[in-house]
């Protein structure tokens, strides 16, 4: 998301391809990752997750699958902070910007996660990180053009799964704080 980000939930520069979205399966409270689906029950959320038969592991891969705008894409990226993992939640179509994420924190230092610390820190595989539901409590941005939607899609946990909510209850029940982070445009 000048350098390329994690790959968590949907971490890409790429566009999306002129295609037919792909036919979701139809959606079944299993099609979510076990521990995505536990935080569901126990936050009394019910969405319809969606399951696709290819990996939805970029921005634009869950675009085209689900039919939306690469903007209305919630990328999941983990971070470090002087060493303290934080989750961005950011729109599928900007990158982060680690000097505004830096300053935000108050940090000396941000680097992108690696995938031994993704899994880690949220319990899920790069491609399927959702914005809560984690293994761990940690600290959560969530960039301001995620509120641009009526509605914004997000992983369930799996690189095959993801889930609509509109931008002001994901954010809540993610514990985000409301943040500019975004590269500005070129």
């Amino acid at each position: 998301m000048s350098t390329p980000e994690p790959t968590e939930t949907t971490a890409t520069e790429t566009t999306a391809t002129e295609s037919t979205p792909a036919a979701p399966a139809p959606a079944q409270a299993s099609d979510a990752h076990p521990r995505f689906a536990a935080a569901l029950a126990e936050l009394g959320l019910q969405v319809e997750v969606r399951r696709f038969p290819d990996a939805t592991r970029t921005a634009a891969e869950a675009a085209a699958a689900v039919g939306c705008e690469l903007s209305e894409i919630v990328k999941s990226l983990v971070f470090t902070a002087d060493g303290v993992p934080v989750l961005v939640l950011m729109d599928g179509s900007s990158r982060v910007d680690v000097q505004l994420v830096r300053r935000e924190l108050g940090a000396q230092q941000v680097k992108r996660a690696d995938a031994a610390l993704v899994r880690e820190t949220t319990g899920y595989a790069i491609g399927g990180v959702p914005p809560f539901g984690h293994a761990t409590k940690t600290r959560v941005l969530a960039d301001r053009r995620l509120l641009d939607h009526a509605v914004v899609w997000a992983a369930a946990g799996t690189p095959h799964t993801v889930f609509p909510l509109d931008p002001k209850t994901l954010i809540a029940h993610a514990g985000a704080t409301v943040v500019d982070v975004r590269e500005p445009a070129k």
